[in-house]
């Protein structure tokens, strides 16, 4: 299996969806990322994300929380408020962020058949 998976546990646990858009003014965003990402995988609950963003500047994050108690305190973790705040104010021309309850999971195609 790839390390770009994550490797949760047996369900259930909590996913946070979140879908961008960049904006033009960029600047520092690439940086901000990347430490927002270590910084949210070293909290406790935190399960693991996957991350990708297209060519047109279209990103996608899942984030794994084992519980709501984790997810809410890494919403607010002082220096992920100020990500959100800058994502805000200049790098997001536009997002969505959904949290789901994730009730099954399967991984494949090893070992798996459709019935």
């Amino acid at each position: 299996m790839s390390n770009r998976f994550s490797k949760t546990p047996e369900p259930p646990y909590y996913a946070v969806i979140f879908t961008n858009q960049l904006s033009a003014e960029d600047e520092g965003y690439e940086a901000m990322g990347d430490k927002m990402f270590e910084l949210a995988l070293e909290q406790p609950g935190c399960l693991g994300a996957e991350s990708t963003r297209d060519n047109t500047g279209l990103g996608i994050t899942v984030s794994y929380w084992a519980d709501e108690e984790a997810l809410s305190t890494w919403k607010a973790n002082a220096k992920h408020l100020v990500a959100q705040n800058m994502g805000i104010e200049k790098w997001y021309s536009h997002y969505e962020l959904r949290v789901a309850k994730v009730e099954r999971a399967y991984s494949g195609p090893k070992g798996r058949s459709v019935k």
